[in-house]
């Protein structure tokens, strides 16, 4: 079966000339005019990945993505924002959000099909994966009779984050959003010592949970991943 696009454009050339490629490509594509239009298209359609502009009247990418992320059926769809704007603060603003990747335009052919390979490639592990993370749940002993649904839930709404080298997941005392699975890498957990010293609290490799407890309990972090 082959792989949906979603493009939401409103320059109408770039818009078609982006799904020719696709479509000589193999991928079947759907376009929209506009974010309010992509938004229902993303909805009824569930695209395997989705193109965006950031700069569109009526509803721009940044609120396409914002509208996305609320609804559980398009949360983890692949969004690759497209952009003629290379300033470091709208490609902060887009990552910070959860969009998976940028291609500033204009961009050439090879350029944009291996940025959806890519990401199409890294969707279908992570479907993978969590698949296998619902399966370990089960495993988890919990006091709570309530415990594995909840977390069950969460992670039906799974979305990837790509964390740098010695960024802060979360600060001690930050109220959960939700629980950290890692993925791929590590993460260590620290407390901050009266005398200022910082103390190793835990470290985290690939399958370890984060934030279970301070969710479950509905307490605040107790230290800083």
């Amino acid at each position: 079966m082959d792989k949906r696009i979603l493009i939401i454009e409103d320059n109408n050339d770039l818009r078609e000339s982006t799904a020719e490629i696709l479509q000589l490509s193999g991928y079947e594509v759907l376009q929209a005019a506009n974010g309010k239009e992509g938004v229902e298209l993303a909805g009824k359609h569930l695209p395997d990945l989705i193109l965006c502009d950031i700069m569109m009247p009526e509803l721009d990418g940044y609120g396409v993505l914002y509208l996305l992320d609320k609804n559980p059926e398009t949360l983890s769809i692949p969004f690759i924002f497209l952009t003629a704007k290379a300033e470091r603060l709208d490609f902060r603003k887009g990552m910070a959000m959860g969009a998976d990747d940028y291609l500033t335009k204009p961009f050439d052919d090879l350029e944009l099909l291996h940025a959806i390979e890519t990401r199409l490639k890294k969707s279908e592990k992570q479907k993978a994966y969590f698949s296998k993370t619902l399966q370990n749940l089960e495993k988890l002993t919990l006091s709570s009779g309530s415990g594995i649904a909840e977390l069950k839930a969460l992670i039906a709404g799974r979305k990837i984050r790509q964390v740098k080298k010695k960024q802060v997941l979360y600060y001690d005392g930050d109220q959960p959003m939700g629980i950290y699975i890692v993925v791929d890498g590590s993460f260590k957990t620290v407390k901050l010592a009266d005398d200022g010293r910082e103390l190793i609290t835990g470290q985290h490799q690939s399958n370890d949970y984060l934030g279970i407890n301070a969710l479950l309990l509905d307490e605040t972090f107790n230290e800083t991943a």
